[in-house]
């Protein structure tokens, strides 16, 4: 991805409600790649707010879609067809119920595994072909509903290593950015930062 312009995508909620749920993981972590290197979200377009920047040596725009979750293609879609990108451009970072807290997966394509907000990508863009970092915040108890699950906030015992995750969110997002998919997948698809139900660690 080297030597054009990326669009990173964070998924997410607007509205201070929504701030620091698991389904905001998206936006939490472009946040900080936002601020660690001073590309201010301060632009607003087609429903986005988005900054562009340099990340290394890699020219980018980061974006949040406005809208909700479920409809958060329109706005990339719209912005990316103004700037005369493709969705070979984009990386997407989201939440992912079907990985454990702290596990990090990069993908080069694929289907939507579910997730409203990569739907909303998919059929906005007309495909699947754009990378996607999967945040990991495990599954819901039988007892919760996958939606109080994913609009709540991280457990006690998660929010100590959520710090920690976040950064090395970022940092597999600047190594996709920097090095390329296959780096990025080598370096963090198999690492996982584990913590036991009971809040110990592993």
């Amino acid at each position: 991805m080297q030597n054009t312009i990326s669009v990173v995508a964070g998924l997410g909620n607007p509205g201070k409600k929504y701030e620091n749920t698991r389904h905001n993981i998206g936006f939490t972590v472009l946040d900080d790649l936002s601020r660690q290197y001073t590309i201010p979200l301060t632009k607003e377009k087609f429903g986005t707010v988005y900054g562009r920047g340099r990340v290394e040596a890699q020219d980018v725009f980061l974006l949040k879609p406005q809208n909700f979750m479920n409809r958060s293609g329109p706005p990339v879609s719209e912005l990316i067809t103004w700037y005369r990108l493709t969705e070979s451009n984009i990386v997407v970072i989201h939440d992912d119920m079907d990985l454990e807290f702290g596990r990090i997966k990069i993908k080069e394509k694929g289907g939507s595994g579910g997730h409203k907000g990569i739907k909303s990508l998919m059929d906005a863009l007309g495909g699947g072909d754009f990378v996607r970092i999967r945040m990991g915040i495990g599954h819901p108890d039988p007892c919760i509903s996958v939606t109080d699950y994913v609009l709540g906030k991280f457990r006690q015992e998660e929010s100590g290593h959520l710090d920690e995750f976040i950064k090395r969110g970022r940092e597999a997002l600047v190594t996709v950015l920097c090095k390329g998919t296959k780096e990025g997948m080598n370096a963090f698809n198999r690492k996982s930062l584990i913590v036991l139900q009971n809040g110990g660690k592993k």
